[in-house]
Parts: structure tokens; sequence; C-alpha cells
């Protein structure tokens, strides 16, 4: 006992000083003289950000940079995904990192003090301890993919409204940009993620870059398959000169008939995914209801017999 008091003590004390040296650390030189070359140039934007979160991100995930260096494929990977999940800031991937790093010490901790506070040996919590490590590390992958996913069904679900009022735009006489702008105005409320996605690559076109790249950024940052038919569509349109009004009309028909599609596989996917309930707590509850008087019977029935059978004898 004392030797694990002691553990805990040094491990605590060492927790404790290296979180005080992540957040209170003196900023390098380098970080020094870019905070003032930006105060003095007077931009709008800042090189650092000054959230407690963004700093303290920063400051965890160097030195774990510098120990392990993730390679390019996966950062840029990480970096994708994340943009497809509608987190855009450029310590998305810190922040993640860190959140990896913290359940991956956070859970096999937990399981440690548990065992410690239970009094059992530590032998029996290896098991334990290996399987909340690979958890720690596999839960924010599994978080960060079914965002990714819930995100993107929002996103197909909002195109077909999205396309209709792109239709009745342009045939009012507005062109591509100006009837992506009135759908990010009007969708606003309606469908969040589709509007702000609209409103970037309608900036991005703003600020000079060219349509189709703009327009295929829009496909990349979502990973939908419908939005990118549906930019593939525009480019072909736009460069052979045929109208876009007409192409999208007949793209939103379609996408409403596949909307419908969907609708009906799921409305018939649901009997299907009814049947595991229905078997493990419906049919149990009849079986008790209908049999349970019959073996009730046939237990006063044989009791009964038991009894019988020893007054004779």
């Amino acid at each position: 006992m004392l030797l694990i008091s002691v553990s805990t003590f040094v491990c605590i004390a060492f927790g404790v000083m290296a979180v005080y040296w992540l957040m209170f650390r003196p900023a390098s030189a380098t970080a020094v003289r870019l905070r003032e070359l930006d105060d003095q140039s007077g931009a709008g934007t800042a090189v650092f950000e000054d959230s407690p979160v963004m700093k303290f991100a920063e400051r965890i995930t160097e030195p774990i940079n510098r120990l392990v260096p993730p390679s390019a494929a996966d950062a840029k990977k990480l970096q994708k995904k994340l943009m497809m999940a509608g987190y855009r800031s450029a310590h998305a991937t810190s922040i993640y990192r860190v959140l990896q790093l913290v359940s991956m010490v956070a859970l096999p901790g937990s399981i440690t003090l548990l065992w410690m506070y239970l009094a059992r040996p530590m032998m029996e919590a290896t098991i334990a301890i290996l399987f909340a490590f690979v958890a720690g590390f596999i839960l924010p992958r599994f978080i960060l993919n079914r965002l990714v996913a819930s995100r993107q069904l929002r996103i197909t679900w909002g195109l077909a409204d999205a396309l209709d009022l792109m239709v009745i735009t342009m045939e009012a006489g507005l062109g591509l940009n100006a009837a992506m702008l009135k759908v990010c105005e009007e969708l606003k409320d309606v469908h969040p993620d589709i509007s702000k996605e609209f409103e970037i690559a309608n900036l991005e076109i703003r600020v000079g870059r060219e349509r189709s790249e703009a327009l295929r950024n829009l496909a990349e940052r979502t990973g939908v398959e419908d939005l990118n038919s549906l930019v593939g569509m525009l480019i072909q349109a736009d460069r052979f000169g045929t109208s876009i009004a007409k192409a999208v009309r007949v793209y939103s028909d379609s996408l409403r008939t596949k909307r419908r599609q969907r609708a009906e596989q799921a409305a018939q996917k649901a009997a299907f995914k009814l049947l595991l309930p229905l078997g493990a707590l419906l049919f149990p509850t009849m079986f008790i209801i209908i049999l349970g008087p019959a073996m009730l019977n046939i237990m006063d029935m044989l009791s009964g017999g038991a009894a019988s059978n020893v007054t004779i004898k």
C-alpha cells in the first residue's frame, strides 16, 4: 500500500507539472517575432488565435509531433476527413490528436484507478487496460466517421431543395453564381450545411478562382456522391455552352426520384430491422403468457402425483 501511495503521488505530481509546463511555458522567439510583425502590419487577421483551447492544443501537440511526426499522407487524409465533418480550422488536426491522446490515457487510467480503489491485483486488470487503450485509440476515429456520415446525409437530403431553388432563380434570369448566393440566403436556417458549402464556393469564385475549380473543391469538401455528380454536370454544361438551368432541372428531377427511392428502400428495411427486437423481447413474453399457466398446471399435477405415491406407500 505504501508503494502504491507513493507511485500515485509521483504520477499525479508529474502530471500536474506537465500540464503547467504545457500551458504556461514561455513562447518561442519565432512566435513572439511573428506576433510583433502581425501587430505592426495592422492586418485584420491574426497569425495566432487567442482561444485558450487552441493554445493548449498547440502546446500539447508540438512535443507529440516532434516525437511521433505524422506522415504527409496521413495528415492530409485526416484534414480532409475533418473538413468533411465540418471542421475547417487550421488547428482541427491538433485538437483531434489531443483528444485522441487524452482518450488513450484517460480510459486506461480510469481502469487503473478503479482497480486500485477495489484493492484488487493489478495483474488481473492487464487485459482490461489493454482493451481500454485500444478503445481510446479507436473511439475518436469512430466518432469522427459518424460525424462525417451524419453531415453527408444532411447534405444529401437538402440537395434536392437547393436544386429546386436554383432552378427557380436561374429561370427567373439569375446566373449560376447569383443562384448559389440566393440558395445560401434562403436555406441558411433549413439546411445550414449545404448553405455553408455553397457560400464557400461562391466566395472562392468571387476572389478570382475559376468556377470549375471552386465547384470541384465543393465536391471534395463534402464527399457526397450526388453533389459530385452535380458538379460534373455543371462543369460539362459550362464548358460546352449548354443551358445550365435546363441541366439543373433535369438533374433535380432525377434527384427527386432517387430521394423517393431511398425513402422506399429505408421503409422496406424497417420491417427486417424489427425482427431482432421482436425475437428478443416480444416472443419470450408471449411464450411466458401462453405457456406459463400450462407449466404451472403440469407442476401442480406432478407435485400432486408425487404426494399421492408417498401416501400410498
